[in-house]
C-alpha cells in the first residue's frame, strides 16, 4: 500500500462538477494506492501511521489535532515507468480487490476516531487542494517496520 499524504489548509474532490468530499477545516489529503499483496493488516498499519504522524503545525498529529482527512483512491501510485513511454499499471491491484480494501482503510480510520471524507472509487475526479507548508510525504507499507 502506498499513500501520498499532504497537509492541506483546504481541499475538496469533485465528480462531474459536484463536490463529493471535502475537508471541513485544515487536515490531511491522502491519495491511496493498493497493490496485489495488500490486506487488512497492511491497511491498519498504514492508517495508524498516517493518523499518528506528527506533521501538522507544532508537531501535532491528525489524531491529536482532531484534523479531518480526505482519502482518495489513486491506483496510479503503482504506475511503473521503468521502460517505454507508457506507464504500466500491472503493480496496481484491480478494482475488485482494491475497492473493499480502500473501504476498509477508510472505515478503520473512522474507528480510530478520524473524521474522514472520500472521493468516489473508480470515478474520474478533480482534486482541489492548497498544500500547506508545503508538506508532502510518501508512506509505503514496504517501508514500515
Amino acid at each position: 500500500m502506498r499513500a501520498v499524504v499532504q497537509v492541506a489548509s483546504t481541499a475538496h474532490v469533485e465528480v462531474e462538477q459536484q463536490i463529493v468530499g471535502e475537508l471541513s477545516s485544515p487536515g490531511l489529503v491522502i491519495l491511496l494506492g493498493i497493490t496485489h499483496d495488500d490486506d487488512r493488516d497492511t491497511a491498519r498499519k498504514v492508517a495508524e501511521k498516517i493518523w499518528r504522524l506528527r506533521i501538522l503545525p507544532d508537531e501535532t498529529s491528525a489524531e491529536t489535532a482532531s484534523a479531518p482527512l480526505l482519502v482518495i483512491s489513486q491506483f496510479t501510485l503503482y504506475g511503473a515507468v521503468r521502460k517505454g513511454r507508457r506507464p504500466s499499471w500491472s503493480d496496481a491491484a484491480p478494482g475488485a480487490a482494491s475497492e473493499p480494501l480502500y473501504e476498509y482503510f477508510v472505515s478503520y480510520l473512522r474507528e480510530l476516531g478520524a473524521h474522514v471524507e472520500t472521493g468516489r472509487f473508480g470515478a474520474m475526479m478533480d482534486v482541489h487542494l492548497v498544500n500547506s507548508g508545503p508538506m508532502t510525504l510518501i508512506v509505503d507499507s514496504a517501508d514500515l517496520a
